[in-house]
């Protein structure tokens, strides 16, 4: 079993370049792979890898400043869910666009998993799913807003826009891991909005520690790796990922006619040219081709969500 570890933290690094190469070394010589974001604002990513190499670099994480007592959110999946390892040093740890938001100068307050349920369940709380909406088709609870953003930067105007609203509401939110919420949260205080609340650890810390039978869970957690998707208990999910276009694809989809492996799904079939398709379908033939030779297949640079080229190095 593969070893999947997510983390972030809000702290003050003064030199993030200077702390980036010793970090991508160390986990070169250690096997892992994942990503990895280096901001002035701190750290954020998840790796993969066997047991002793996370442990090593995570005792290499906690060197940093104020990393002591870094939260890791432990997984497992039965494949190595990342095809290479990158550190990267980025202006935001996770991208709102609004540089005078800082979580360490006050965030909503904490609310552990198992004391989320008494919360939603209260009819004065309005709950808000700050992840995307791709993410939320997947799934989410139950009775919580979906914001229909298609970027975490898209989310300032959408508070800004429902204001009135949320005005002397006591607020709930949560996202997949907790980092976003770190920033949505002081976003909000920062608007005046003060009884505001999030969910510890995020969804993943739910799935793991609230039992199935407890759960106001409904569906599955959209992951940033090629498990694509978890349920309760961080048990694989059964989703899987459109290589075109990137998005989430249920079961359901997978069997519609609209869906080819590799090639198009019914988010974004008749979105692409001929040219793009025949790219696709050419990338997917030769990651066969791979498989059955037991060799690894990186492929092509997958597009970004909207279809255009991502560049490596962003």
């Amino acid at each position: 079993m593969i070893h999947v570890a997510a983390l972030y933290r809000f702290a003050r690094f003064p030199d993030p370049h200077a702390l980036r190469q010793p970090l991508l070394d160390l986990c070169t010589e250690q096997g892992i792979r994942g990503t990895l974001l280096l901001a002035h604002e701190g750290i954020n990513g998840t790796i993969a890898g066997i047991d002793a190499a996370i442990e090593t670099v995570l005792a290499h994480i906690r060197t940093l400043p104020d990393c002591a007592d870094i939260t890791v959110k432990h997984s497992h999946a039965e494949t190595m869910p990342f095809h290479r390892m990158k550190v990267r040093i980025k202006r935001e740890i996770v991208t709102m666009g609004e540089p005078a938001i800082d979580p360490l100068g006050g965030t909503g307050t904490y609310v552990k998993p198992a004391d989320w349920n008494a919360l939603i369940d209260d009819p004065d709380t309005v709950v808000i799913d700050t992840r995307n909406a791709y993410e939320v088709k997947v799934g989410t609870f139950a009775q919580a807003i979906d914001p229909k953003t298609d970027s975490f930067s898209d989310f300032p105007a959408w508070a800004r826009a429902h204001r009135t609203e949320l005005e002397g509401k006591r607020i709930a939110m949560f996202c997949t891991g907790g980092i976003r919420c770190e920033k949505s949260t002081a976003f909000l205080k920062a608007e005046g909005l003060t009884d505001v609340f999030h969910l510890e650890g995020g969804i993943l810390k739910y799935l793991e520690e609230v039992p199935q039978a407890q759960s106001r869970w409904e569906g599955e957690c959209f992951v940033f790796d090629e498990r694509v998707a978890v349920g309760h208990g961080l048990a694989p999910g059964t989703h899987g990922l459109c290589r075109a276009c990137r998005m989430p694809v249920s079961p359901e989809e997978r069997a519609s006619p609209l869906f080819e492996e590799g090639v198009a799904c019914p988010a974004c079939v008749g979105t692409r040219d001929e040219a793009r398709r025949a790219a696709y379908a050419e990338r997917h033939r030769q990651v066969g081709l791979a498989q059955q030779q037991g060799r690894a297949h990186v492929g092509a640079v997958a597009p970004k969500r909207d279809g255009s080229p991502v560049n490596p190095e962003e």
